[in-house]
């Protein structure tokens, strides 16, 4: 039996997870994907294989699977039971990784605790990503963890893209632009070299747009800049964040309205962007559907701040040759990407109608001066590549300490 790398990314009550095998040749297979939800609430499993079939689908009574660590060993037991054994590797979706960690990293102790220090700059995030390596490295702590990082990408970028008009002594202890969701530019990267190669070393804009929004700027497929800074609360409104805000507003809402640090924080990133401006719901779906005057009030500002991005990002990059939609609501909305590129006319941007109601790869016309794709991007496989090199090296390098 082949060994399998297993990928997980750890929300706040939920686990998603994807099961790859290594084939000959290092060649990664998926052949597992689930989530298990509803900790402590409504606890379920659920697992597909790779054409899409049920493996199990499974709940439990709340107080069988309240934290996080039962809903892991839940996991452990289902994969010793349907795969047969545990995989070799575990790679690990972590938001942030400062301005020290821009490669995938096996996750030590040391590791472990430098990270710990990002969290107050994704709450919503790295606790969770950091709480499931610290529980697979205390209940199987033979196992190899790799964390790879969403700010690894866009580590690159000189000084002028990466600080604020601020003393330089804050850059210097790590207050810069970060960028985010970088696994998903990675891939999408990689993609271009296969599906649209005469555009992959030019000057592309993808649009990662789901519940987290974010644009970046590529120039041969390296990252230039980013709509996020130096938290995943800049740039364009998400679901419940805002996107750029006024620091003015910060200083308002404690001065005027008496909330505290901790209110602030809960309300940026709970009760902000489409959510707070619709006063319907934090769903793309829900808003497309609604009558409500909010509901178009939120679309057209997402569509707005998309826009102008777009312009932003292409001063970056000295002009624009491709532009490139993915994620959730990239991938699958139609009417969004319509209105952006309607907005984007001016730059000789031509919608092909048909192609992107049916969500075809390029759905621009032949007559657009700029391409313009949908391409879905795979997080999930970009970790597990990740990890596999990592496990190389490692084994590798284990080999060599014991010859010597």
């Amino acid at each position: 039996m082949a060994d399998n790398i297993l990928v997980v990314n750890t929300g706040s009550s939920s686990i998603k997870f994807q099961l790859f095998g290594i084939e000959q040749g290092d060649r990664l297979v998926r052949r597992l994907k689930g989530q298990i939800e509803g900790i402590g609430t409504r606890p379920r499993l659920l697992v597909k294989n790779a054409d899409g079939e049920c493996e199990a689908d499974t709940s439990w009574r709340p107080d069988e699977v309240r934290v996080l660590p039962e809903a892991l060993d839940r996991l452990v037991t289902f994969l010793r039971e349907h795969v047969g054994k545990l995989p070799v590797a575990i790679g690990h979706r972590v938001v942030h990784g400062g301005s020290d960690y821009i490669e995938p990293t096996v996750v030590t102790s040391r590791v472990l605790a430098s990270l710990q220090q990002f969290v107050p700059l994704a709450p919503l995030h790295q606790p969770n990503n950091l709480a499931a390596i610290r529980i697979v490295q205390d209940r199987q702590p033979q196992l190899l963890q790799v964390a790879c990082f969403d700010t690894a990408f866009h580590r690159h970028h000189p000084e002028v893209a990466d600080c604020y008009a601020i003393p330089e002594k804050f850059y210097r202890s790590g207050v810069r632009r970060y960028g985010f969701h970088g696994l998903s530019y990675e891939y999408i990267a990689g993609r271009l070299r296969d599906v649209a190669p005469e555009i992959a070393d030019k000057r592309v804009i993808i649009a990662h747009l789901g519940s987290g929004a974010s644009m970046c700027a590529m120039l041969a497929g390296k990252s230039v800049e980013s709509s996020m800074g130096f938290t995943a609360l800049d740039g364009l409104p998400m679901g419940t964040r805002p996107g750029q805000i006024d620091a003015g507003v910060v200083l308002y809402l404690m001065n005027q309205e008496g909330m505290n640090t901790n209110e602030i924080e809960h309300f940026l990133y709970h009760d902000c962007g489409l959510k707070g401006l619709s006063g319907i719901s934090n769903d793309v779906r829900d808003l497309l559907k609604s009558t409500d005057p909010r509901a178009k009030l939120a679309l057209d500002y997402f569509v707005y701040r998309i826009a102008l991005f777009v312009g932003t990002l292409a001063t970056a990059l000295g002009g624009l040759d491709a532009l490139v939609f993915t994620a959730g609501i990239g991938e699958n909305a139609p009417q969004i990407r319509k209105a952006v590129m309607d907005r984007l006319s001016w730059l000789g941007i031509e919608l092909a109608e048909k192609a992107n109601a049916n969500d075809e790869l390029r759905i621009s016309s032949k007559r657009s001066d700029i391409s313009c794709f949908v391409i879905p991007t795979d997080e999930e496989l970009m970790i597990a590549r990740h990890t596999l090199r990592v496990l190389r090296r490692h084994a590798s390098a284990t080999l060599e300490e014991k010859r010597a």
